[in-house]
């Protein structure tokens, strides 16, 4: 036997309740199921067969969908690419760093920071490039270096960037350690190497958990690539940003397991 359900199911289907009822059920709610799914049917026969997307081309030059490449980093020039015991040498530093930030993460997130010491908001991107980089670097400065800066009698952060110093990094949760990261990597596609970028970079992977998250391990190859293809084209082995860019590389593909990346041993 037929629960009332079952039953009552077939007169749910749609029905022609008449012309003369199209307004009525147009322009108020629907009184019962039948008029319910008339008001469906109707909406429906007004939608047009062929709808064509109007995009304003403007509004899709930034933050575009783009197909990365799953290939690994640009090879070395010989002589460019550290040893196996380098970078195992640099991966148990690196482990030790993070095992030390985790233990004393508290007491460093509890330490006062400096009047000059303004962290930006979470969303001033433009702010967290001056924060981190300085005006020197960020705005394109060929003397963005802080071995430069290190000289001056009186360092001024805002011109060459505040240092990851841990009483900074330790407040970061995992949300503000994963957008810093795409903010500095975005900005590293664009432009040469700094060392105050390779400060930040470093603090921060110190600071990523594992397992990686799908955006992080994104970010990360990518620094990866960057770091690769900048190597790529150097001439010279004594060249001051290639034991910080092997470093970067070796991190990713060593620590966080992304071997497809690696230097191989020559």
């Amino acid at each position: 036997m037929k629960s009332d359900v079952e039953e009552l199911m077939p007169r749910l289907l749609p029905v022609d309740c008449g012309e003369d009822t199209e307004d009525r059920v147009l322009n108020g709610p629907p009184r019962n199921p039948q008029e319910y799914l008339r008001q469906v049917q109707l909406e429906a026969s007004l939608c047009p067969d062929v709808v064509v997307a109007q995009i304003d081309p403007k509004k899709l030059t930034k933050k575009q969908t783009v197909n990365v490449s799953v290939a690994g980093c640009p090879a070395a020039p010989v002589g460019f690419s550290p040893s196996l015991s380098w970078q195992q040498h640099q991966v148990s530093n690196f482990s030790d760093v993070r095992q030390s930030i985790t233990r004393n993460r508290t007491h460093w997130s509890n330490h006062t920071l400096d009047d000059n010491v303004q962290i930006p908001k979470l969303t001033d991107e433009e702010g967290w490039k001056r924060f981190c980089l300085g005006e020197k670097a960020y705005l394109g400065s060929s003397s963005s270096s802080l071995a430069d800066a290190d000289q001056e009698p009186a360092l001024d952060y805002s011109k060459v960037g505040f240092p990851p110093l841990l009483s900074i990094i330790s407040r970061f949760n995992q949300s503000t350690v994963l957008m810093l990261l795409d903010i500095l990597i975005s900005w590293f596609e664009e432009r040469k190497f700094v060392p105050q970028l390779g400060r930040w970079l470093y603090a921060l992977l110190a600071c990523l958990e594992k397992p990686l998250l799908p955006e992080a391990h994104s970010s990360i190859r990518q620094l990866a690539r960057r770091c690769a293809q900048l190597r790529s084209t150097m001439n010279s082995q004594e060249d001051e940003n290639l034991p910080a860019l092997n470093l970067l590389i070796c991190l990713v593909a060593r620590y966080f397991e992304q071997v497809d990346l690696a230097d191989q041993p020559e």
